[in-house]
């Protein structure tokens, strides 16, 4: 059986910013009372641009929760941060949820809604511009932040990808 390094999976967490967004709880009603069950939605970050959320349930908050983290933790995307903020504003779609997101200057800080919120911090945006359109269901809206942030484009994946160079930005 081989060992665990307890040191280092601590120092992996440590560095991860987690975010607990929403936690459901339901309700089986049953010969005896309710039988509770909770889901807990997670988003997960480095704050230098990697991101990811999930969702956990369990019969306690806590167990869920660390599913949540867990489910995350696998599912980290890269994205494209430049200057502290989005390279340029874009509207990701996930069912009837749209989100607005719109670059600002520096100081301007994260102006978003909880969900949009939490995603772009733990990813490491700090000035920005967003706003939630349509549906306000939390997993909605943290779908189509993450449609926003991987649909993103940096000048120079853009000028790859026509093999020309764009005039420089000014």
């Amino acid at each position: 059986m081989a060992r665990v390094n307890r040191e280092s999976f601590v120092e992996e967490s440590e560095q991860l910013i987690d975010k607990v967004v929403y936690i459901n709880r339901v309700a089986k009603v049953v010969k005896g009372g309710k039988r509770f069950r909770f889901s807990a939605l997670v988003v997960v970050g480095d704050g230098n641009g990697r991101v990811g959320h999930g969702i956990g349930k369990a019969k306690e908050v806590a167990t869920s929760i660390r599913k949540g983290f867990e489910v995350a933790k696998k599912t980290m995307v890269p994205v494209s941060i430049i200057e502290g903020t989005v390279p340029h504003a874009i509207v990701g779609e996930f069912g009837s949820s749209k989100v607005v997101l719109k670059p600002a200057p520096p100081g301007t800080g994260v102006i978003a809604g909880n969900a949009v919120r939490a995603v772009l911090e733990a990813a490491g945006i700090k000035n920005v511009v967003a706003k939630t359109l349509g549906s306000r269901n939390h997993n909605n809206v943290i779908r189509a932040t993450f449609d926003a942030l991987l649909s993103m484009e940096t000048r120079e994946s853009v000028e790859a990808k026509r093999g020309i160079s764009l005039r420089p930005a000014k």
